[in-house]
């Protein structure tokens, strides 16, 4: 008997698809309690039938708390569903969780956050699944940053329509189209987390010394174009080819340290530049006075990221949730990420989804992603006798 399990199904046709799945998470878990926590993964081919998906694994299974959304790509085990047919199925004996449903309501001082769940204090991590039309999720993660430092989070944007309401995230008994759902772990299982972002630093450190509303207008002193010019110009030649195929910027986390390597960013994206100025366009806000260098990703430094920060670690099961940019459209090849994660952790239970932004802590204070993969692995604690 175990403590966890996954299971996948690539079968077009839902019941059987499902079936399958809980079929095989059935023989891992052997005997005993019911799962505490399931999470269910289906892709946008099974989305309108997700209710049905639900039900039916409530009733096999029985777990405490059943997680869930559509997802357009799943992970189960070493395969990764790409945009076809598939159920990847999850389910782990964590002890109790806390299940949660996160909502904004409108109050006479603005919107705020509903449905924060207890004893956050006492959690080993939060798993959360988010609709990317009607959840602030920067702004929950800063509000738990501040009142909980140090909780980990993983999960993403469950993204498989382009309207509001097109979105599907399953909460036990219910599924709902905003907000967001999740689960509280208590002390029954350790969590360790490891966010791959695949990018790798090129040329110098700069302090950003004039920013505005996401422009980068200067880097210690000089504008951005012209700073990312002199770099191309002593660059070699592959770092040229991937600078021309997109820049990044990192984002120094620890101010602290005197040299910085890969791991010590926070990646954002670079949307654009104005010749006239020399400023970029960023994703995100930059403070004056923050420590940046340029990034370059590629498959190799994806893979090569993702193996390095990995690497060493044990679990008994992972979580993994990677973006829509990753798979086949940036290696080339399927199934990726799973096999890295499977291959260095020598198999074990395996689950995800695709997500349109990822959920993970970088320097532990917890981020919205892209073109990440973030794992949490999941060891289950030893309990201890009593008396």
């Amino acid at each position: 008997m175990t403590a966890f399990a996954a299971g996948l199904s690539e079968s077009p046709e839902l019941v059987q698809a499902v079936h399958e799945a809980v079929a095989q998470v059935r023989e891992q878990l052997g005997g005993g309690d019911p799962p505490d926590l399931v999470l269910l993964f289906v892709t946008t081919h099974h989305r309108s039938l997700v209710p049905e998906a639900a039900k039916f694994v409530r009733d096999a299974l029985r777990p405490g708390t059943l997680l869930g959304c559509a997802a357009p790509s799943v992970v189960g085990g070493r395969r990764e569903v790409e945009e076809s047919p598939g159920v990847s199925l999850w389910a782990g004996r964590t002890g109790p969780v806390r299940p949660f449903h996160l909502e904004v309501t409108m109050t006479p001082d603005g919107p705020t956050i509903t449905g924060w769940p207890d004893e956050m204090a006492t959690s080993s991590g939060m798993v959360v699944l988010a609709d990317p039309f009607s959840f602030p999720t920067p702004d929950f993660l800063e509000r738990v940053d501040e009142d909980h430092p140090g909780l980990p989070l993983v999960g993403g944007m469950a993204l498989v329509g382009g309207e509001p309401g097109d979105n599907r995230l399953v909460l036990d008994d219910q599924v709902v189209d905003e907000g967001a759902v999740g689960a509280l772990l208590g002390p029954g299982v350790q969590v360790t987390t490891v966010v791959s972002q695949g990018c790798r630093p090129v040329g110098s450190p700069y302090v950003v010394t004039r920013s505005e509303d996401g422009v980068l207008y200067e880097l210690a002193g000089q504008p951005p174009l012209e700073r990312l010019k002199s770099l191309a110009a002593t660059a070699t030649q592959a770092e040229r080819a991937l600078l021309n195929r997109g820049v990044h910027l990192g984002l120094v986390i620890d101010e602290h340290k005197t040299t910085f390597e890969r791991g010590d960013f926070l990646i954002r994206n670079v949307l654009g530049g104005d010749v006239a100025t020399g400023s970029m366009q960023l994703d995100d806000e930059i403070e004056v006075g923050t420590t940046v260098q340029f990034q370059v990703r590629d498959a190799g430094s994806a893979d090569e990221d993702l193996r390095h920060l990995i690497q060493g670690h044990s679990a008994d099961t992972a979580l993994l949730f990677t973006c829509n940019g990753r798979g086949r459209r940036l290696f080339r090849q399927p199934h990726h990420d799973a096999t890295v994660v499977s291959d260095t952790l020598s198999d074990p239970p395996v689950a995800g989804m695709f997500c349109a932004g990822e959920i993970g802590p970088v320097g532990g204070r917890n981020f919205l992603h892209g073109f990440t993969a973030s794992v949490a692995l999941l060891t289950a604690t030893p309990t201890t006798p009593e008396g």
